[in-house]
């Protein structure tokens, strides 16, 4: 029996030897990547793409200069994948660009350190779902412009290409982004990696909002101002957080309007009052 002991222990050592030394590992390969980008010059064709997006434009110089250096980042350790087309520099910047504006304050997160590759399709996805309720089940189909699944996003360029270059209700790329964001602590669940001193706020307004978003949803009558979220964030608190994102960054003023908690917790979150992204283009 000792000698079982004896041989669990050495492989417990050895793997953890090994973790510890794939984690140094990455931990180099990170550093020397953020090296080379360091030095590296922004291309102007890049710019050119970022000149179209209106939250871009908007940002204080200082912060484009952050996201820039952060899109390099983010394009040299992700692989981009294009299904039945060819998948091009605009595609890829305009698609990181959104990525890095959810993070662009939040340096004590990893940049998408789970994500590995972003599929691009040419247009939205017919997938089927399967739903079941009372022992009846029943195959449907759904159109997605976009999906976040283990270490995969999946856009839809025919509307996010749409919805990057106008301040709309809507943006694909952000909503799946805030999955990503919201998967970071291994949880799905509508609450992202935070200090438990902001914890118990958040989840109280997240709740009681939450509730009457799924009110107004069964009732389908009286929206009120429910209807700027809609019921697709209904569907449960992960969705609730993506699409309250795109509402955050899309349409802040009427956002902070409607719904002045909401808008309060998800800046403090975020830290960024996306005000700035109405306000006249800098130069």
């Amino acid at each position: 029996m000792d000698d079982v002991y004896i041989v669990l222990f050495k492989l417990f050592g050895s793997i953890l030897i090994l973790w510890i030394l794939w984690l140094f590992y990455q931990s180099r390969k990170r550093k020397q990547l953020i090296e080379k980008i360091n030095v590296m010059p922004f291309p102007d064709p890049y710019r050119d793409t970022l000149h179209k997006i209106p939250h871009y434009g908007r940002l204080p110089e200082n912060d484009q200069k952050k996201i820039e250096r952060n899109i390099l980042y983010f394009l040299e350790s992700k692989e981009f994948i294009g299904n039945h087309m060819e998948i091009s520099d605009e595609i890829r910047v305009t698609i990181a660009f959104y990525a890095c504006l959810l993070l662009l304050h939040l340096d004590h997160l990893n940049s998408y350190g789970n994500l590995k590759r972003i599929i691009v399709y040419p247009n939205a996805m017919v997938t089927e779902q399967v739903r079941g309720s009372s022992g009846i089940y029943s195959k449907e189909e759904m159109v997605l412009s976009g999906q976040s699944a283990n270490d995969t996003v999946v856009i839809s360029w025919h509307d996010a290409k749409r919805e990057a270059y106008h301040l709309r209700y809507e943006n694909v790329i952000i909503h799946e982004f805030a999955h990503e964001i919201d998967y970071m602590d291994g949880e799905i669940d509508g609450t992202p990696p935070m200090m438990l001193s902001h914890y118990y706020e958040w989840s109280e307004v997240m709740y009681d909002e939450f509730s009457k978003l799924t009110n107004a949803a069964v009732g389908k009558e009286d929206w009120g101002k429910y209807k700027m979220i809609g019921s697709y964030a209904a569907t449960n608190e992960a969705e609730f957080f993506a699409v309250i994102t795109e509402r955050f960054y899309e349409a802040p003023s009427v956002f902070k309007r409607y719904f002045p908690d909401l808008y309060k917790e998800l800046q403090s979150f975020y830290r960024i009052d996306p005000i700035i992204f109405e306000l006249p283009k800098t130069v």
